[in-house]
């Protein structure tokens, strides 16, 4: 049995298999040696993968370094990419693909998943959408889904469909094009667009409706999604908390209320921060602006704290499927802030350990030695996720779900 430290309400994160050890007439053995190990969880521990887009090019770059892409890869099993149109398509006809199709292999070279983010967003578009008809806004749009889905699919299954539609229609922070065209057309209209496009492009892909706004008009707009038929695959819910942590009442409270829907939660933008919290009067987090935000030993303190009770909090909410952290450094950070789990010259922060401690120590099966039973039986609990048994130079795959499973393992022949 393997000893984890599971966080509360977990069971649905745990697994079980027995392995019934046979000889090639299928005969029980008992007393053999069995090594099991973990090889990759089934929850999603997400970064964004920003950093390494120069380093998987082949491109000089002193943010995205190997050591740092070491680090990453000993906690995170899922990145997200930028597909940011304004700058992934900064001259029309000429999308970034080949540099982020580069950067997806790298990654997936390094058993790393991929999310794209995002296909529909109103801000960071290109210039050269404004002043065009609405009509071809929408037609440009459509392709760019359909263009972007087919492009990757196969590397990026998993997509924040169209982002923070709440405020879409009425933002008024600068010109583009997405806005009016939201405004004419209305936000289940651009949800249907987003989600249809995409989904018709690639079957396969996982869609998110994805949000900041976590009041009760974000509420409002799932029902009348679902209410209009369009599917979602799970629930985007971000949580920048650079004015300091929420808690885990507030947290699981927030959870909770989406988790009514039935839809997997994803937490999508996770932030805390390490140094000096920004002003709690500030209502849009983009309105600070001040020249060092500087990580702190006292602030260091405090987000270590932070990230192990936000995700042993989260991990053991059975609504929620992955949490994305928003940074692995504080180099080129979002806003400047000291959000990230190591610091800008490379060092690990202690956030960082608390973290791998987590994925790595406390919720992970290393390589264990079990001997079979008197009926040639060994069972096997752990966080879901696949394992690998290795049986007299023999290794064999398999997974631990939400269904116990009994696998056969044959001793080879003398």
């Amino acid at each position: 049995m393997h000893e984890t430290l599971p966080p509360p309400g977990s069971a649905a994160r745990l697994g079980e298999a027995v392995l019934a050890v046979v000889d090639a007439a299928g005969t029980p053995q008992p007393a053999v040696p069995i090594t099991v190990e973990q090889t990759r969880h089934a929850f999603v521990f997400g970064n964004i993968g920003f950093d390494f887009i120069g380093l998987a090019n082949g491109e000089p770059d002193d943010v995205g370094t190997e050591a740092l892409a070491q680090r990453y890869a000993e906690v995170f099993n899922t990145a997200t990419l930028p597909f940011y149109w304004g700058r992934f398509e900064p001259e029309r006809g000429a999308p970034d693909t080949t540099r982020l199709r580069a950067a997806a292999r790298w990654f997936r070279d390094r058993g790393i998943a991929l999310k794209g983010h995002p296909l529909v967003w109103h801000t960071v578009q290109p210039d050269w959408l404004l002043g065009l008809p609405l009509d071809e806004v929408e037609r440009l749009q459509r392709s760019r889904i359909r263009r972007e889905v087919a492009d990757f699919a196969g590397l990026v299954d998993t997509w924040d469909a169209i982002n923070e539609v709440v405020i879409m229609p009425v933002f008024d922070n600068g010109d583009n094009a997405i806005t009016p065209l939201a405004r004419a057309r209305g936000r289940v209209p651009m949800i249907r667009m987003a989600f249809e496009e995409a989904r018709a492009t690639n079957p396969e892909a996982r869609l998110l409706l994805n949000d900041f706004d976590l009041s009760s008009d974000y509420e409002h707009l799932v029902e009348e999604v679902l209410d209009a038929g369009i599917t979602l695959d799970a629930l985007g819910l971000q949580t920048h908390m650079h004015q300091g942590y929420w808690g885990e009442d507030t947290m699981l409270a927030t959870v909770d209320r989406f988790a009514r829907f039935g839809l997997p939660i994803h937490m999508t933008e996770s932030s805390l921060v390490s140094g000096e919290l920004m002003p709690a009067e500030i209502e849009d987090l983009n309105d600070h602006q001040v020249p060092s935000w500087p990580s702190t030993p006292e602030g260091e303190a405090r987000q270590a704290d932070e990230i192990d009770r936000h995700y042993r909090s989260l991990v053991g909410h059975e609504a929620v499927e992955a949490i994305t952290y928003w940074g692995i450094t504080d180099a080129g950070a979002w806003l400047g802030a000291p959000i990230g789990l190591v610091r800008a010259d490379g060092s690990p922060k202690p956030s960082y350990d608390a973290l791998r401690r987590l994925v790595r120590d406390a919720w992970w099966l290393r390589p264990t030695e079990l001997v079979t039973d008197g009926r040639g039986e060994v069972r096997v609990s752990g966080f879901r996720g696949d394992y690998a048994a290795r049986l007299a130079g023999t290794t064999t795959p398999f997974t631990l779900g939400s269904d116990a499973q009994r696998i056969a393992l044959t001793v080879p022949a003398a």
